[in-house]
């Protein structure tokens, strides 16, 4: 009989830590050891109790809940599960867990906890199980991104396009990526599996990394080159052909493959109208999401790329793509942006497939 995932939840609410550890012992393959109301109490459960994934609150007594993080990343990496309300400051400390080495996050509900955490208790289920499988690695300060020369060809032009899915860990392997990019880059649309109230903080964060321009994708405007567009959470992101340009069609039609936004559904937007000009990327994440669609875009002439296994948190969603033979190439995550800046050249020296 397999071993269970040994589970430390950590929050300053006894309700939160009732009902976390109740959704945790109603799986078979899991079990709470342990319920801690701040970091100290948490810091000597897990000497003790040595468990496979942490659950953290982000506002806390005694300790703060990024600060906690950090030094458990630093000290004794594991995989660690974010809890965070849906407002405007729990997505930016939201984002900055997972800058330092969270996993992921799970959304706390605005009001009527305990019959919203039940309602999660699947996404909280699946969460923790990705988690315990999740390679967490030591933190130190992060690294200053390597900016990328724009070459002396143009790369400018509205009929280019590069589309970019992600998921588990996607926040900041997009980030890499982007913050490498010159500013003339082609258009930019990414799918990153978010929820609401957190695309936007995710986009403005990017914003002030990045050389090019990163924002919450809005319905109906036109894709520009130098742009990045992010789906917004709870919301399908696909591109449409408007005259010599792309324009963002944001709906709300029904999840697929369990997602929205989905993945599936902007490869398969690209497949259909950018074809040839267009350049696929699949990051790391959990699941299946946008693996048959990238092979749908391959064979529709787009160069394709996925992150490499050993860059990847998870590596689920590349692995799938790869399988179908969806991907021209497998890279590590530190050479995707420069071969992204190259075949964006090539593509724009006539080699473009049609």
């Amino acid at each position: 009989m397999q071993a269970r995932i040994k589970v430390v939840v950590v929050d300053d609410s006894a309700l939160i830590r009732s009902l976390m550890a109740r959704i945790i012992n109603s799986q078979p393959d899991m079990l709470c050891v342990g319920a801690a109301a701040d970091p100290l109490a948490a810091r000597e459960m897990i000497r003790a109790l040595n468990p496979d994934v942490l659950t953290l609150d982000v506002e806390m007594p005694k300790m703060d809940g990024i600060e906690f993080l950090e030094r458990v990343m630093r000290l004794r990496p594991m995989p660690v599960l974010m809890v965070s309300t849906l407002t405007e400051k729990g997505s930016e400390v939201a984002l900055r867990a997972l800058e330092c080495g969270a996993v992921d996050f799970v959304a706390k509900p605005k009001s009527d906890i305990a019959s919203g955490m039940m309602e999660y208790a699947s996404e909280i289920s699946e969460k923790i199980r990705m988690a315990a499988r999740a390679k967490v690695t030591r933190r130190g300060p992060a690294p200053r991104p390597a900016h990328l020369a724009s070459p002396s060809s143009g790369l400018r032009g509205t009929e280019k396009l590069i589309a970019i899915g992600a998921s588990t860990g996607g926040t900041e392997a997009i980030k890499e990526v982007l913050a490498a990019l010159p500013p003339d880059m082609p258009g930019i649309v990414i799918t990153q599996h978010m929820p609401p109230g957190f695309t936007r903080a995710f986009a403005n964060r990017l914003n002030g990394l990045c050389r090019i321009h990163v924002k919450e994708a809005e319905h109906g405007e036109r894709v520009l080159p130098g742009h990045a567009y992010i789906a917004p959470g709870d919301k399908h992101m696909a591109v449409e052909k408007s005259g010599a340009n792309y324009k963002v069609a944001v709906t709300d039609a029904p999840p697929v493959n369990r997602h929205r936004p989905s993945v599936e559904v902007l490869f398969r937007s690209v497949a259909a109208h950018v074809r040839g000009n267009a350049i696929g990327l699949m990051l790391t994440g959990m699941g299946k999401d946008g693996a048959q669609a990238m092979l749908e875009m391959k064979l529709a002439g787009a160069h394709t790329f996925a992150q490499d296994e050993a860059s990847c948190i998870v590596f689920g969603m590349p692995k799938e793509a790869i399988a179908l033979g969806g991907v021209d190439e497998v890279l590590p995550l530190n050479r995707i942006a420069a071969r992204l800046l190259e075949q964006s050249v090539r593509m724009g020296g006539g080699l473009i497939r049609v």
